[in-house]
Order: C-alpha cells, then structure tokens, then sequence
C-alpha cells in the first residue's frame, strides 16, 4: 500500500492483539473504511495472524509491516507511515518508551493499554512539549483501566449537570460484580512496576503520589489516602475493600479533571474500591490481597509467584470471554447537598480483561485514525481527548453501556 495508513496495529502477534485485530476487521473489514496494517518484530508470526484472521489466499489481504520495539529507525519509519498507532506490546516501561517518542516526534496519534503509572509519569515529562508542538495526542490507559472509570466519570458529570447545574466535586467509583481474570499483560506490567519500586525510592514516592499525573505546574488538590483494607461505604450500604486498579484510575480521572481545565472543581476527588457482599468477605480479599502484594514487593516473592500467575500472551478461549462481564457503579455527591446526587452504572459484556478491553481499545484507536478527536497534540486521557466521540462507539460497537440510575 502506498498511500498513508489510517491505522498500524504494534503488538498483533500477541494474544491482545489478535483480539483487537479481530475487533478491527469485524468492523471495518481489509479494504474499507479504515486502511490498516498489523506491525510487530516478526514476519511469520505476522503472515499467521493474518492467515488466522483472512484465511490463506484473502481477496485483500492486511499489510504486514516489521518493526522491533528497539529499534528506534524502524519505529520511526513506522509512526511516519500512519495517521495513529495502537501498541499492545507490554509491558509499556520495558517495551513502549521508544515508540511513543517516536509517535510524539513525527506528530502521529497512539494509543495503548499501560496501567503502569511511574511510565506514563516519565512519557508526560519527556514528550509532553513535542507532541504539543508536532501535534500528536498520545492517549494511554485504553483498556479497563481506565476508561470505564474515566469515561464513567465524565458522562456521570455531563449528567449532573443536566440534573442538578453543578458538577460533583466528589466521586466514588465502586465495582460491582464481575467475571474474568486480569490478564497476563497487566500481570506483568504490575510485576515489573513492583520491581522498579522495590530498587528505586524515587518510583515509591511515585506511586504514593496521588496527583503524579497531574500537569506540570498544577498545584495537587485535596489530600487523599489509599484505601488500605475493608470499609463500610454508607452511599452504597455495603463494605468495600481495595480495588487493585484504582491506582492507576484514580490517577487518571484526576487528570482528566485538570486536563478538562477542572471543570468539576479544584477541590475534586474520585475514589475507587471493590463491593463486598459482607464485612467477612471485604476483609478476606483485603488480606489476600495485601498479601499478595507483599509477596510481590520482594524479589523472592515476585520468583515464587511467577509460575501461579498468566503469562503474557496467554488468556481464555472465547467462550470464557465472551462468557465474562463487569460491572462499575459511579456515583456522584452533590457539591452543596449531600443527600441529592447521581449514579451510574457502566457495564461491559464480555470479560474486562480480554474481551472488553480489546474493543475498547480498538474503538479508541479508530476515533484518532479516523480523525473523530478534536484536542491538539499532548499526553491525554481517555475522557479528555476522545469522549465525546469515543462512548458512542462504546455503547454501540464494543458492548459498553453506560446508564443513569436513580438521581436522589
């Protein structure tokens, strides 16, 4: 193919990728709307995705395009033949950093799935200023995390709005029931920010960092804390426990806010944690929890922990995805009457590691391939950059529904 892409998948070799390969050519098919190629180090593993995906002698078959996550020159070959990249090649802080400045210098849009909150940190700092110059918005986090918390957020708001005229200036996200594992690529992620954190003091004062996400010069807003073990929640009428995710969701949603120019207050904050059926089950996933984290915070616990846990490129056959769901209740507490609010519930169809994420994620990669996103070029959010746009696409295409459910 000669002219410019719209789109060039990175990673579709890997189990992810693949999905949202399948995504992308259920939607728009090999020669149609969409012009779009599948990229990673690997030309045969290439030619037997696109051989899985179109059969063996396809009447238009997907360009296949070589690059390796190291090498900078091919990379930047890469971003400069397309309108937008979407990498699934974790983890981001081993594999991702050179792709991205190469996307921020030829101003070409990306899109990825890190959750890994010390890396994004160090793509604002070092990219931040190219991609607002070249024009390139960069847009982590497409996946569960976070834009069920973050897209949940802003359409919560747009809805107080309407309701009530104000924005909520505190937000609790809870998740409710759910089906499905995390997957071997946000394992390893984790792991490897886990790592990074047990040998280096300056990624531990990261991660306590509740605004690190924030833009450079904004002053943090009100002092939060992690929830540390179980806690009775008395909007919901239930115990909640810690939710692995909210480390990185909260961070994003507070971003989104400043991104937005804080439209939901200076003072806002959003919370995040797990329901729990009882006190006896909140505090039962609280300590296998905090153990497992302890566990992982040593280089022996990481080594003893590794042959339990998913690799990356593994995941469930179909029918345990499409089999998967969840579920994430987002309510909003009116700023001058706390008795008055809203909530909304954002539920996906298929499991929130695999299934769900893949479409999310194709769905965020289509909105800046096919220039639906109006924001200039820089490190963005989901909300920030592709709402508007972007949850329609959700509701419609990748079974995400977002619904209000009682306004008190």
């Amino acid at each position: 193919m000669s002219e410019r892409y719209d789109l060039i998948l990175f990673g579709a070799t890997g189990f992810t990728g693949q999905l949202v390969a399948e995504h992308l050519l259920d939607r728009y098919g090999s020669d149609g709307e969409l012009r779009w190629a599948l990229a990673g180090r690997s030309h045969d593993k290439l030619e037997q995705v696109r051989q899985q995906l179109q059969g063996h002698a396809p009447a238009a078959p997907l360009d296949l395009l070589v690059a390796d996550s190291a090498d900078e020159e091919a990379l930047t070959t890469l971003a400069g033949q397309t309108n937008a990249v979407c990498s699934t090649v974790g983890p981001y802080a081993q594999y991702g950093s050179k792709l991205v400045a190469a996307c921020a210098a030829q101003g070409t849009d990306y899109c990825d799935l890190t959750g890994e909150v010390p890396w994004i940190a160090q793509m604002i700092a070092a990219h931040q200023s190219t991609a607002e110059e070249t024009g390139a918005r960069i847009v982590h986090c497409c996946g569960f995390d976070s834009i069920p918390s973050d897209l949940g957020t802003w359409f919560l708001q747009q809805a107080m709005m309407e309701h009530f005229g104000v924005a909520a200036t505190r937000v609790r996200g809870r998740v409710g029931k759910t089906r499905g594992a995390a997957s071997g690529g946000t394992v390893a992620s984790l792991m490897g920010v886990m790592e990074e954190a047990s040998r280096d003091p300056a990624t531990r004062r990261a991660l306590r960092n509740k605004y690190l996400l924030y833009p450079a010069g904004e002053a943090a807003g009100p002092k939060v804390r992690d929830q540390q073990g179980p806690r009775f929640d008395p909007r919901f009428e239930k115990w909640t426990t810690p939710f692995v995710m909210a480390l990185i969701n909260e961070r994003v949603v507070r971003r989104s806010n400043a991104l937005l120019g804080f439209p939901w207050g200076r003072d806002f904050n959003y919370d995040e944690s797990q329901l729990c059926s009882s006190r006896g089950q909140a505090l039962g996933i609280s300590l296998a929890m905090g153990a497992g984290m302890a566990t992982a915070s040593t280089g022996l616990g990481r080594k003893a922990l590794k042959p339990l846990l998913p690799k990356p490129g593994e995941g469930p056959d179909r029918d345990a995805r499409e089999k998967g769901f969840f579920e994430l209740f987002v309510d909003g507490e009116h700023p001058d009457d706390p008795t008055k609010g809203l909530r909304v519930r954002v539920y996906g169809d298929r499991d929130p590691g695999y299934g769900a994420t893949s479409r999310m994620l194709g769905e965020a990669a289509s909105v800046l391939a096919l220039g639906e996103c109006s924001v200039g070029g820089g490190i963005w959010t989901p909300a920030s950059a592709l709402a508007q746009p972007l949850l329609p696409r959700l509701e419609a295409h990748a079974g995400i529904s977002f619904t209000v459910l009682d306004a008190s």
